[in-house]
């Protein structure tokens, strides 16, 4: 009979996280599998050392604090990082996802729960039910309610999206389930693929001039900062929607302020250039809007498939079986 030690898991999830993406089977699953340490108390008081050592994989997420290159050099035996939530691009060295580290994200299974409010997001503008909502409430009188918002039909609209990330694919098939025409501006994005999606492939210009809806799924990068400027925003057809549930640094956000209130498009925001938004912040009281508190990603049901999903990842990677949701090397510098 063997004897030997199981292997060791520091979780590395806040006491909010942990609430939030394990639930008590995946935890069970963890324990069955290793020997769990866990991080206790808020994370500015925590030893990752002490947690890490003779760790073999740890668990991250929302509130983690950075693996850092002195983080790594104290933890020679860390060899697998399974983070439960979406951006691993503050968690880890770049440069060592790949080699020195396997890293896992669970950012392809917080897709659909992003792709559902985008298409929340347009429905709601196009059939106008906040102003329809805040009309009965205030007395407005109900047939000229009617007649002044009669609402636009999705499936009859353009609809443009910015990147063909792995919510811009979950985004566009929604879309095409309603009958949209979908435009996409994406550099890395094949013919091949355009034509497995069903899409037409436009340049970015092109997209913006020709689509009713515009939505953002490009990641925040160097090159993708400000990707749509006042000179960008200019070319969007008058009453034309944009949406973002992405970055809010992918857009100027003096030149949208500035078309909000000129009354030109209207706007479905979940992310903004400053989080959180202060309580007089002036995003607040933008006219055309619609707003959400960078909240796209956040379901129950996604939290827990998140939590899920990396156990069983450290699970396979501790029984030397491949892994799901491994980072390629090669794909890091177009992560978000």
């Amino acid at each position: 009979m063997s004897t030997e030690s199981p292997a060791v898991v520091a979780v590395l999830l806040t006491e909010q996280t942990r609430a939030m993406v394990l639930t008590p089977a995946a935890e069970a699953m963890l324990a069955e599998a290793a020997r769990v340490r866990w991080a206790e108390g808020p994370p500015g008081e925590w030893d990752l050392a002490e947690l890490l050592d003779g760790a073999a994989a740890c668990l991250t997420g929302w509130g983690t604090p950075p693996i850092t290159e002195q983080v790594l050099a104290n933890s020679p035996d860390l060899r697998l990082v399974a983070h439960t939530a979406g951006s691993i691009r503050a968690l880890v060295p770049q440069d060592t996802i790949g080699g020195r580290l396997t890293v896992c994200q669970a950012a392809g299974l917080i897709a659909d729960s992003v792709a559902e409010l985008v298409i929340s997001q347009i429905l709601l503008a196009l059939r106008d039910l906040p102003a329809l909502d805040a009309g009965l409430r205030t007395g407005q009188e109900w047939a000229a309610l009617r007649e002044r918002y009669p609402g636009r039909l999705l499936g009859a609209r353009t609809v443009g999206v910015v990147g063909a990330s792995r919510t811009g694919r979950a985004v566009i098939g929604l879309l095409r389930a309603f009958g949209a025409r979908v435009l996409v501006a994406d550099p890395l994005l094949t013919g091949a693929e355009a034509a497995d999606l069903g899409v037409t492939q436009v340049e970015l210009d092109d997209l913006l001039r020709g689509s009713d809806v515009v939505t953002l799924h490009a990641p925040l990068l160097p090159r993708t900062q400000g990707l749509l400027g006042a000179r960008e925003l200019s070319l969007l057809a008058d009453g034309a929607l944009l949406v973002n549930a992405a970055r809010g640094g992918l857009v100027d956000g003096d030149a949208l302020a500035a078309e909000l209130r000129s009354g030109r498009i209207r706007a479905a925001l979940d992310v903004f250039p400053t989080e959180p938004l202060a309580p007089d912040s002036p995003w607040r009281q933008l006219p055309n809007a619609i707003l959400s508190p960078h909240t796209a990603g956040h379901t129950v049901d996604s939290h827990a498939r998140q939590g899920q999903a990396m156990v069983e990842d450290v699970v396979r990677f501790l029984r030397a079986e491949p892994l799901r949701y491994a980072v390629a090397a090669d794909s890091v510098g177009v992560l978000a």
